[in-house]
């Protein structure tokens, strides 16, 4: 065991931000305090800080029910990273009532800190509980919006969803535990999962399965997630379609690395990976809403993710987890426009993006980039991503789903290059003016440098997945 504070750095931080929240939302009405969002995003930067300083910790703690390696420490990085551009994207257009804004971060915080916890939970129950933990709080932040009944819908079904795949999760959980006699995924590891051999813990491992494809929006767990997208206030959409899949990815990794190419649960994944990819791609085509197009682009881009968890390789894991960091860039990006242009919180359709090249030319230039990402046009980081999933796959048994994703991207590429079709080739700019600050367009202009510049030098950070998904 080696293990201290320093290694625990990142919960630690946002713990702290978390109690701070606390204090802010419970004393903000008896004392004259600053408004949350003068000083959230600076406090914001600390459990970044906390996780680079932690990301080489390794050690087991809680009796082996929580563990430090390069995968956890990796991917909270990404959950703390994210969370930072959230909030830097939701304080200048807030669209919720000032007595509501300590709760609100208060439960982004809240959401992300669990998700901190399921990336180093390696025990299923423990899990379950990280899962909760994150989950119950995007339950309160999705109705949390002007009183709209898309608002309502899309809180509502994120409910019932959420519940119905749960059940569904410790349905499975109970099969696991009666045939394998542990909850513990390094004895699981050692355990049977063939049909022949023991049929319950595979059906098991595939409720189980269903809880972390909710989060990640994989057919056919994906119905929540473009009325959730479209429902939600646009900086609450930006938070759900990124960092639970995060979560649902380090899940899926740790619970996929003694799965093996050929298996009956590898198979089932693999069919619904072409099925989401190809169902998500044709929905969106008819799409005006931009972030219900951004909605169906996850269930695709779920469908690509699952590449990288049947292979049963160090490189397919490494693959997955770069294709994780990838499309978290590429979807912060898209909404940080989509936050900037419709600045007064309202939905954005195709019709409103026409002309921005003249109106907010960085906006523009950043969500053309965004889009190219989310294709996979050379040289951004969807590009790379997906190279790094189809050459981990190739000649490992699913050459089918490879050819299935590069027919997919083709179709893609419609919906996707009609966004600047509209910011760059559309006349008849909408009423409503965009952001145009210097803070937004540099904040747009930052984000496409990173995509640009990991997509054309993504080595140090696909290595650094790599050797985390050797120690695994």
């Amino acid at each position: 065991m080696n293990s201290d504070l320093l290694s625990l750095a990142p919960e630690f931080a946002q713990f702290a931000l978390i109690l701070l929240l606390f204090s802010q939302s419970a004393c903000e009405h008896r004392c004259r305090l600053p408004k949350v969002e003068s000083w959230l995003p600076a406090v914001a930067l600390l459990p970044v800080l906390a996780a680079v300083a932690a990301l080489s910790a390794s050690g087991v703690l809680l009796a082996g029910s929580y563990t430090l390696d390069g995968l956890s420490q990796f991917f909270k990085l990404l959950v703390s990273l994210g969370f930072f551009v959230i909030v830097l994207n939701a304080t200048p257009h807030m669209s919720l009532a000032e007595d509501k804004r300590s709760d609100y971060f208060l439960f982004l915080a809240l959401s992300a800190w669990g998700l901190m916890l399921m990336a180093s939970t390696t025990e299923l129950v423990s899990l379950y509980l990280a899962l909760e933990l994150s989950s119950y709080s995007l339950y309160v932040l999705i109705p949390m919006r002007d009183r709209t009944r898309e608002s309502a819908e899309a809180g509502a079904k994120y409910i019932l969803f959420g519940a119905a795949a749960t059940a569904v999760s410790l349905f499975g959980l109970s099969f696991i535990m009666s045939s394998q006699h542990s909850t513990y995924i390094a004895a699981l590891a050692h355990g049977d999962w063939t049909w022949a051999g023991n049929p319950s813990a595979v059906m098991g491992l595939t409720l189980f399965l269903c809880g972390m494809f909710y989060k990640l929006a994989l057919f056919p767990f994906h119905f929540w997630c473009p009325d959730v997208y479209q429902g939600a206030a646009n900086e609450t959409a930006a938070f759900v379609a990124t960092l639970p899949k995060l979560g649902a990815v380090v899940v899926l990794l740790r619970l996929t690395a003694f799965l093996k190419p050929g298996m009956a649960v590898t198979d089932a994944v693999a069919w619904l990976g072409l099925i989401s990819m190809t169902f998500g791609n044709l929905c969106a085509l008819r799409q005006r809403d931009v972030k219900r197009l951004l909605g169906f682009s996850s269930v695709a881009h779920a469908g690509y993710i699952v590449l990288g968890f049947i292979v049963g390789s160090a490189q397919g894991m490494a693959a997955a987890a770069f294709y994780a960091l990838a499309y978290l860039s590429m979807n912060l990006l898209c909404f940080w426009v989509v936050g900037r242009v419709a600045a007064d919180g309202r939905n954005l359709q195709l019709e409103d993006l026409n002309g921005l090249y003249k109106r907010a030319p960085a906006l523009a230039f950043s969500l053309a980039v965004g889009a190219f990402a989310l294709v996979g046009l050379p040289p951004t980081i969807g590009f790379m991503g997906k190279l790094f999933l189809i050459s981990a796959a190739w000649n490992n048994g699913y050459n089918w789903l490879v050819i299935a994703l590069a027919l997919n991207g083709a179709i893609a590429i419609y919906y996707y290059l009609s966004l600047v079709r509209h910011a760059y080739t559309e006349d008849g700019a909408p009423e409503q003016a965009p952001d145009t600050s210097r803070a937004g367009s540099l904040g747009a202009l930052v984000l496409a440098a990173v995509v640009l510049l990991l997509g054309m030098i993504p080595t140090p950070i696909y290595d650094l997945a790599l050797r985390a998904a050797q120690k695994l």
